[in-house]
């Protein structure tokens, strides 16, 4: 890490300023920049960033609750509506109520819309890689390792029980 005196300040670009110490900064710069590359490929499949999220959270669970569907991709239930919505209206999702209890919905994905995933999929895997290119293969499996880890209960820690912001959120309609 570069340092240096008080007196000589780092420009903020440069690897060893403060905002390449802050944590923070780095996953927003991140998520910045793979939500630019990512929008642009899952936009060819029909859906939006979020969309994407959910229905990817929708294959691999998809007699979830919408309730259960919020908690899960870490969004509001309301904004999930409009996500939904969007999908659905794509023919990407289909809701249905819920045998067990009418006032829930259970989403489903469709055919067309496992298919989109698939392909939606393996571009965002693309950016991925393009991203990680010419990176250690293990610092690579390290950081997606402590990665999964930081997601569950350090995060559910630090946040204590607060409602999640508005910083994730969908643009609004």
């Amino acid at each position: 890490m570069t340092t240096t005196s008080p007196s000589e300040p780092v420009p903020a670009s440069t690897p060893g300023s403060g905002l390449h110490d802050d944590l923070h900064w780095l996953f927003a710069r991140l998520k910045q920049g793979l939500a630019t590359a990512g929008t642009a490929v899952v936009r060819e499949h029909g859906m939006s960033l979020w969309g994407y999220t959910v229905l990817l959270a929708v294959v691999d669970a998809p007699a979830r609750s919408q309730l259960a569907l919020a908690q899960a991709v870490s969004v509001d239930k309301s904004k999930l509506v409009l996500i939904l919505d969007e999908l659905e209206a794509a023919g990407l999702v289909r809701r249905r109520p819920d045998p067990s209890d009418r006032r829930a919905r259970i989403v489903e994905a469709t055919g067309e819309g496992r298919a989109a995933l698939v392909a939606a999929r393996a571009g965002v895997a693309a950016v991925e890689s393009r991203l990680l290119a010419g990176q250690d293969p293990d610092a690579v499996r390290l950081l997606l390792a402590s990665l999964r880890q930081l997601a569950g209960e350090p995060i559910a820690r630090i946040e204590a029980g607060r409602p999640a912001s508005d910083a994730c959120a969908p643009p609004p309609a």
